[in-house]
């Protein structure tokens, strides 16, 4: 299993980083690499939603279905995929006042098993899992903190 993590601090509440954060379904408008998501099923505390992101570089769309447990007195959500095309994916984010901001830590663990091939875009796959975790929290910090593009 692979872990990337990524960390930034935004020059923005902590309430309403998370909140941007917690709002999912806009990820498409401002994440190049994830087409869709939709939320299926939604309770105060968890939601489930379908994502669909593409690996340009290998013309290849990956969806699955993630399962998310927000806790809003701690600011934490974890997350793991219920179902779908990699072999195991999971996370926490992690949200902490710092000074007038917020620092943002995220952590994903994942396998992404293909037959045959697979061996050869593990390296890849991981610098775009990478690439993914730094610009989801860029772009976060883009929304709220423009000033720091």
């Amino acid at each position: 299993m692979s872990t990337v993590r990524s960390e930034i601090t935004i020059a923005a509440p902590l309430e309403a980083v998370y909140a941007l954060a917690k709002d999912i379904e806009r990820f498409p408008e401002f994440m190049e690499d994830v087409e869709e998501v939709e939320i299926l099923e939604q309770t105060p505390e968890r939601q489930v939603s379908r994502w669909v992101g593409v690996v340009k570089e290998l013309h290849r769309q990956i969806k699955w279905t993630e399962e998310d447990f927000w806790n809003d007195a701690e600011h934490v959500c974890t997350f793991g995929q219920i179902e779908g095309d990699y072999t195991s994916y999971g996370g926490r984010w992690e949200f902490l006042p710092e000074g007038e901001g917020t620092r943002v830590i995220l952590v994903i663990e994942y396998e992404y098993v293909v037959p045959l091939i697979g061996s050869l875009i593990q390296k890849l796959l991981f610098k775009k899992m990478q690439a993914n975790a730094d610009a989801m929290l860029a772009a976060i910090k883009g929304k709220l903190d423009p000033g720091s593009e």
